[in-house]
């Protein structure tokens, strides 16, 4: 499906380490750990927990940011990607805003709303847990970041009651008509590619945590022993089995090297595989074992378990790698789509209502420069 799934706000995706964009990858959480900046505690520890943001019933705390932005921060490392230092100011001031925001709402929530926001968040967890393949895998990626599942459903379950309490208080609707309309309007978004579904077994050739090479006499005896599991394999011992007990993928090992369904990097960039692996994989026959695959992360051997033929979605299937519906998801997009017209000048009366003040001048500045963009826009250039 080429519209990109997305959560109610961009905060939910900054409270965990999604699946990494590459699934052939090492354990994005191993890179995470070792790239960001220190853990949201040791930084309280050493400088304090200050209020950055206060208003009528409300303190938001400098730890309360810090634990979005390692989020943040852990799901641009998830992706091999880096998060250039002059934006960070920027990034922070636009979670800090949606943090007020947040607050403001949930004293604003019905029963109602708490109702609808516990089902909202309960099917965004789900999706999670689907997207991250295991319970394992979750939990590694929650821990990557210091988080528990309980802070993970707190936070999720407040920003899913604020946006339903948004959504009442503006009177948005969405009709069965206008989700058929957008359905229709735009096929080409709703085309589920060509699917490989595999497993595999990789034997790192580089440092899980540096990428450095491997020392040469430790990449040839990887190397023995790739070639000694492939004639293993291919004389018919249980593949799954041998993942779990020699792969060096933590996110699959257990599992048996079974990784979720993936698409050319060509239909789906955001989850893409290394060139050398996808190629392999949609070159083969459902039930075979690929040869050796070498690729810059090690040597990979693949079992092709079955491949799934491009489609047309229909308004009741499943987004891929989601609980959610295609139909409920375009309810969601309109819903998002009405909601960014309505809601600013809503949104800056309860800030002023509640006396919202931020004590950071920085990000004071920063949400300042921000509010001024967005109330501003640049004029178009001819």
């Amino acid at each position: 499906m080429k519209l990109k799934l997305t959560f109610s706000t961009a905060l939910a995706a900054a409270l965990i380490v999604l699946p990494r964009a590459n699934a052939a990858t090492p354990d994005a959480t191993m890179l995470s750990t070792a790239t960001n900046s220190q853990p949201a505690d040791t930084m309280t520890a050493l400088f304090g927990d200050p209020v950055v943001a206060k208003g009528e019933g409300f303190e938001i705390k400098q730890s309360d940011l810090d634990q979005v932005m390692t989020g943040i921060k852990s799901a641009a490392v998830a992706r091999n990607e880096t998060i250039p230092p002059d934006q960070l100011l920027g990034i922070e001031a636009n979670m800090l805003s949606r943090l007020i925001q947040i607050q403001l709402l949930l004293q604003k929530s019905t029963d109602a709303d708490k109702a609808d926001g516990k089902i909202k968040a309960d099917a965004q967890i789900a999706s999670l847990l689907e997207h991250a393949g295991s319970q394992e895998n979750f939990d590694r990626q929650l821990k990557a970041i210091g988080m528990s599942a309980d802070d993970l459903r707190l936070k999720i379950g407040q920003e899913a009651v604020a946006t339903a309490t948004l959504t009442r208080e503006l009177g948005i609707t969405v009709t069965p008509a206008e989700i058929k309309n957008f359905y229709n309007g735009h096929p080409e978004n709703f085309e589920q590619p060509e699917l490989v579904h595999v497993r595999h077994i990789l034997l790192l050739t580089i440092d899980p945590v540096t990428h450095a090479p491997l020392p040469a006499d430790q990449i040839q005896a990887k190397r023995k022993q790739i070639d000694d599991l492939l004639k293993r394999a291919k004389a018919g011992e249980d593949f799954a089995v041998l993942a779990k007990q020699y792969s060096e993928d933590p996110d699959s090992k257990d599992n048996g090297g079974e990784l979720q369904p993936f698409a050319k990097a060509s239909a789906n960039p955001t989850r893409a595989m290394v060139p050398e692996f996808e190629a392999a994989a949609f070159s083969m026959k459902t039930n075979t074992i690929s040869d050796v695959v070498t690729t810059a992360y090690g040597y990979h051997i693949i079992q092709l378990l079955d491949k799934t033929p491009a489609k047309q979605l229909a308004l009741t299937d499943k987004v891929p790698l989601s609980v959610t519906t295609i139909a409920d998801y375009i309810k969601n997009v309109l819903v998002q789509q009405k909601t960014e017209k309505l809601a600013p000048p809503y949104l800056d009366n309860l800030k002023k209502a509640a006396g919202v003040e931020i004590l950071d001048a920085d990000l004071k500045a920063a949400v300042a420069a921000m509010d001024a963009a967005a109330t501003n826009p640049p004029a178009a250039t001819p």
